[in-house]
């Protein structure tokens, strides 16, 4: 069984004990994924129109983790300047314990 969920404006491909990296969810343990977009069960596939009503994925969160570091270089020729600054997006590393369908 497995489900697409979205959440932070990206959608993933989930089943259970899957283990993915999602934008930063805050302070909590436990969260439910209501925003389902299709649930196929090995059987029977559900697409929802635009999410499947009554379908919950439940997971729990391990640790907040770091992204690769991204570096923005800008140069002007002939100025004498350049930029450099790097990012990291913090990101929630979460565990998928249940896919609740309707």
């Amino acid at each position: 069984m497995y489900a697409i969920i979205q959440t932070g404006g990206k959608q993933y491909r989930v089943s259970k004990d899957d283990i993915i990296d999602v934008e930063l969810l805050g302070e909590e343990t436990k969260v439910s994924f209501k925003e389902v977009m299709l649930v196929h069960d090995g059987e029977k596939v559900v697409v929802g129109a635009p999410h499947v009503k009554g379908c919950v994925v439940k997971a729990e969160v391990l640790e907040e983790t770091k992204g690769p570091k991204v570096i923005a270089f800008k140069y002007k020729k002939r100025k004498s300047s350049s930029t450099k600054i790097g990012h990291r997006q913090k990101y929630s590393r979460v565990k998928i314990t249940e896919i609740k369908k309707a």
